[in-house]
């Protein structure tokens, strides 16, 4: 992507955009049937931007059939791998040429910083969908070992087809997550995105069509979750389900799934991560900076941010001044400003449920920040707790950071174990050794060393304990989800002498 714009040009760029409104079934856009919209609106000014199908039962039924005629009569699903490849790659091409757009249109509907959008989410989504593509016609299937009288196949089957929920705090980003490896597979899909956050998926599933992907196998149905994702769960047609969000949705989905056909269910959920700075730690000062980011990245609402500072008491008052001071750095505004690393919180509800968290902040030591800047948008906070403080025990998903203070590698340790959680965790450490002993103790599902991060497309993503389980996003891993694995058995037992042919 080409070097950043000025504010005024974001905004002139939004200003000329056509915003897709209608829902994307069979190859197209249709209004819901029922005929009602919502209003999304830009989380940065609170002004409308344009109304959007309000879809229900109804609208859902009508996606999985036209994902399920795709599905069955395989034109998708039994096309050729390079075939399938090839329209996948035409999408990233195409979303590459509108990689600005996609990336404004990102900003204003789900309040998060230009800057980010340009220089992570939009790159980051195009790599994706490459990847998974790229890797189509180069999965294997396997023969088990067996007698020289038989051939023992296993290979691989598209699941058939699939919901893909979606969150609202990486809009573009979780949908390639899960379009990638399902369409790669040979699925048809249903997407069902955050209300908040329906624009981007449904720019997609225009693009995608024009890059050659038959109808009915992306389709996206756009609304509540009462009204889309329990009907899409709950479907008797739809044979899995892959959900990112709250770890209370997630149990719904569960249930869903119990109460209908049994359909698979993959769950990436919430997560508090540790994020452990041991008084061995070098370079302070880049340590400081992989924690602010952690932290405060997207505004905290980042399932595997690092909102839990677990610090040895003999570097504490060093390493706080220089996290503090990188803190400061993030400047809170305007998301169409190339300069802000702070955008808008997503909607006035979750503005609400945050607020509520600085609010009890205030009876802890507050560090730094601690204040609204305006309606919708907190300024990076930092607070001194205990371990068992509500805000180091709950999933704020905002940008507040808490520092509790430990006395030693294995005070650390099970500090930063004691959690429903388990998605993501992080160690600082110049000795080697603490550094593996620390990354195999932590549960965790993702675990880095000297840095803050998630790895990248070529590894697993996805959580212990409370934060998930079913399958992993990302690497080739991610495909295991989107299939099932069928044993073809062989018998080449030679007959002959028995008068067989």
């Amino acid at each position: 992507m080409s070097d950043l714009l000025t504010t005024e040009e974001y905004k002139s760029i939004a200003a000329s955009l056509v915003l897709p409104q209608n829902a994307f079934i069979d190859g197209g856009f249709r209004p819901a049937i029922s005929g009602k919209t919502f209003t999304t609106t830009n989380p940065a000014t609170g002004e409308a931007l344009t109304e959007v199908a309000a879809c229900n039962a109804a609208d859902v039924d009508l996606a999985v059939e036209k994902a399920r005629e795709a599905f069955e009569d395989g034109r998708w699903s039994r096309l050729h791998p390079a075939e399938r490849k090839d329209v996948l790659i035409k999408l990233a091409k195409l979303m590459e040429r509108n990689a600005r757009e996609l990336a404004v249109l990102e900003s204003i509907d789900a309040g998060k910083t230009i800057y980010d959008c340009e220089t992570v989410d939009v790159p980051e989504t195009i790599h994706v969908i490459k990847w998974h593509a790229e890797l189509i016609d180069k999965i294997y299937d396997q023969v088990a070992p067996a007698s020289d009288n038989h051939i023992a196949m296993i290979v691989r089957e598209p699941v058939g087809v699939v919901g893909l929920v979606l969150p609202w705090n990486f809009p573009l980003l979780m949908l390639a997550w899960k379009i990638g490896p399902a369409l790669a597979a040979g699925c048809s899909v249903v997407v069902k995105p955050a209300a908040e956050t329906s624009l981007t998926a449904l720019r997609v599933a225009e693009l995608a069509a024009e890059a050659g992907l038959p109808r009915g196998v992306l389709n996206v149905v756009t609304g509540s979750g009462a009204d889309v994702g329990e009907p899409l769960g709950r479907h008797p047609d739809v044979d899995m389900v892959s959900f990112t969000g709250s770890t209370v949705t997630g149990r719904r989905f569960l249930h869903y799934s119990a109460d209908s056909n049994l359909k698979e269910v993959v769950l990436e959920l919430g997560g508090k991560n540790p994020c452990i700075v041991l008084d061995d730690a070098e370079d302070l000062d880049a340590v400081a900076a992989h924690v602010v980011n952690g932290a405060f990245w997207n505004m905290g609402q980042n399932c595997s941010a690092g909102s839990r500072l677990i610090v040895h008491r003999d570097i504490q008052d060093r390493l706080m001044e220089r996290v503090e001071a990188h803190a400061r750095e993030w400047i809170v505004g305007d998301p169409l400003d190339p300069q802000v690393r702070v955008g808008a919180l997503v909607s006035p509800a979750h503005f609400g449920k945050v607020s509520g968290y600085l609010e009890a902040a205030q009876s802890e030591k507050i560090l730094l920040g601690g204040n609204i800047v305006k309606e919708g948008f907190i300024e990076p906070t930092i607070v001194q707790t205990a371990r068992d403080s509500r805000l180091a025990v709950e999933e704020i998903f905002g940008p507040i950071l808490t520092v509790i203070q430990v006395g030693s590698f294995e005070e650390a340790i099970a500090v930063a174990n004691d959690t429903e959680y388990g998605l993501a965790a992080s160690i600082f450490t110049a000795n080697g050794k603490r550094a593996l002993r620390g990354a195999r103790m932590l549960r965790a599902g993702t675990v880095t060393v000297n840095s803050f991060g998630e790895g990248d497309i070529t590894t697993p993503f996805g959580g212990y304990k409370q934060s998930g389980f079913g399958g992993r996003d990302n690497s080739i891993h991610a495909h295991d989800q989107y299939t099932q694995l069928k044993t073809i058995w062989l018998d080449l037992t030679d007959n002959s002498d028995a008068g067989v042919d």
